[in-house]
């Protein structure tokens, strides 16, 4: 039975770039599910990194100490919130 939370997809790359990573991997110890792992790991940086890039770009304007500011109220804000939810857990 195929997993849910699995996807499949095909994915087009120059034939250096397949030659490149099956090398890489081999030299690793290939194992199986290693390239959709690479995939996927990859993926997910790059996202990450895009995500950093459009902030940073967002923010680019604000003074430091005002963005640390604003910074420092958000993690209060969710530290708080998980505290409530914690805290409304052991009433139960």
């Amino acid at each position: 039975m195929p997993d849910p939370e699995i996807t499949r997809l095909t994915i087009t790359w120059s034939k250096d770039t397949d030659l490149a990573l099956r090398a890489y991997l081999g030299a690793q110890g290939l194992k199986k599910g290693a390239l959709s792992k690479f995939v996927e790991d990859a993926v997910k940086w790059r996202l990450l990194d895009q995500t950093v890039t459009e902030v940073r770009n967002a923010f680019a304007d604000v003074p430091a100490g005002e963005l640390q500011d604003m910074i420092d109220e958000a993690v209060a804000g969710i530290r708080e919130e998980k505290r409530r939810e914690r805290h409304s857990r052991r009433k139960k």
